[in-house]
């Protein structure tokens, strides 16, 4: 009998999910089309024109070999710091170009395959899911906060955090996959070679597995942009499905008063840590950003808050990367027999980082033009005028509450992804 009630259990949570969204539909038809509109709208003039041109050099950078160029010159930092094969240059030269969730497929590839073990891919893929450049340059720092100067924040904020992420991740089990992992595919950047070709130079080398990729690609230059066009597009309208798709799903959470409780719940968390500031921009954008990452960053932008603050909730968003982003990656490692708890763990550590390497940042004497004592153009904020008190008290509790806020909220809904995962995904992988 229990085990009946078990087995029927995710698809009446499933059913229920759908009948509650239909309601909604039904009992607030007005709503629901203002929250798709303005969904597209953001997709429209912020999303579309910032990733299409990235989409399609990314396509290009492919097609021509230039990502096997950098994949080999990655190739000799792989494995003693991170622990994942040398193939994982390419993945990571990937992930970081091109953004989410490409480091996940790219790694999902090369597990179907056999050159790596699950272990190896759960690493792997908690460091190589990131935001792209041109998302977080072009859509977030120029289309939300309106100051190209924030990017360089998030920028070693992002993708600093990142690589800690994958420093950490590295102590994250067993030394080696059992059974032992096969030899690399000669496709592969990470591929044999013969004793001669090994004693060339890094540089060398590189330029010859460029040269290699582009010659194993027999699409002439005009096919290739084709289809470069092409495949971005195709990405792009689905990105603006999943915009659409959450902003009506977080529509329907804040008419059942659900955001309402859980931002009135970070707020009282923020205020206890003495952090009243954080508070008029953490609550609404990790709310937001907990399902989709376009609005949380966008909540951050348009608060009534310290700069500072903003961007260190923008920063966490990104990096958490919203649900809507851990579904397109479940749906990729999980048939390759990889965990999602890792990168549900990986992912929520990467936001806790990234907002405090914001704050640290913020704290870099600036001059008039935003570049900091060291040179580096780290923000357009400055430590006294915009950080929360101006205290480390401030910043650490600025710093924990996204981490609580971001873990609280994650487990709470582990369990419905536990139960709807064989129903969506047909097994169980959590």
């Amino acid at each position: 009998m229990m085990r009946t009630i078990s087995a029927a259990a995710p698809a009446a949570l499933a059913g229920a999910a759908a009948a509650w969204f239909l309601v909604f539909f039904l009992h607030e038809p007005v709503a629901a089309w203002k929250a798709a509109s303005s969904g597209m709208a953001v997709w429209r003039d912020v999303l579309f024109p910032a990733l299409l041109p990235f989409l399609v050099v990314a396509e290009l950078m492919v097609g021509l070999g230039v990502v096997h160029f950098f994949g080999t010159l990655f190739d000799p930092l792989m494995r003693p710091l991170f622990r994942v094969p040398g193939a994982g240059g390419f993945i990571m030269a990937m992930g970081l170009a091109s953004g989410y969730p490409v480091g996940a497929r790219l790694t999902a590839r090369l597990r179907d395959q056999g050159w790596i073990g699950r272990t190896e891919a759960e690493r792997l893929v908690a460091f190589t899911t990131s935001s792209d450049p041109i998302f977080l340059a072009g859509a977030v720092a120029i289309g939300f906060f309106g100051d190209a100067r924030t990017a360089a924040t998030l920028a070693v904020a992002h993708y600093g955090a990142c690589l800690l992420v994958g420093l950490a991740m590295r102590f994250y089990g067993p030394v080696r996959d059992s059974p032992r992992d096969p030899e690399p595919s000669p496709t592969v950047p990470n591929a044999p070679e013969s004793a001669n070709r090994r004693q060339a130079p890094l540089v060398v080398r590189a330029f010859r597995a460029m040269h290699e990729a582009r010659a194993g690609d027999p699409r002439p230059p005009g096919r290739l942009l084709e289809d470069a066009v092409a495949s971005a597009l195709r990405l792009v309208f689905v990105i603006g499905g999943l915009v659409v798709l959450f902003s009506v799903l977080m529509e329907a959470l804040r008419a059942a008063g659900i955001l309402r409780a859980l931002e009135a719940a970070v707020g009282a968390a923020l205020r206890v840590f003495d952090a009243s500031d954080a508070a008029n921009v953490w609550p609404q954008a990790l709310a937001a950003g907990l399902f989709e990452v376009t609005w949380g960053c966008k909540t951050a932008g348009e608060a009534a808050a310290p700069v500072a603050d903003r961007v260190a909730a923008a920063a966490a968003v990104l990096s958490w990367a919203g649900l809507s982003v851990h579904a397109q990656v479940m749906s990729l490692i999980g048939r390759t027999g990889c965990r999602y708890t890792p990168f549900l763990l990986a992912r929520l550590l990467h936001a806790a980082l990234a907002a405090a390497l914001v704050y640290t940042l913020g704290g870099a004497p600036t001059t008039a033009t935003g570049a900091s004592a060291g040179g580096l153009p780290v923000a357009a904020f400055d430590h006294a005028s915009d950080f929360p008190g101006g205290t480390p008290a401030a910043v650490a509790a600025a710093s924990t509450a996204t981490a609580l806020l971001l873990a609280g909220t994650a487990f709470a809904i582990v369990g419905t992804l536990r139960l709807g995962a064989r129903v969506v995904f047909g097994r169980r992988f959590l």
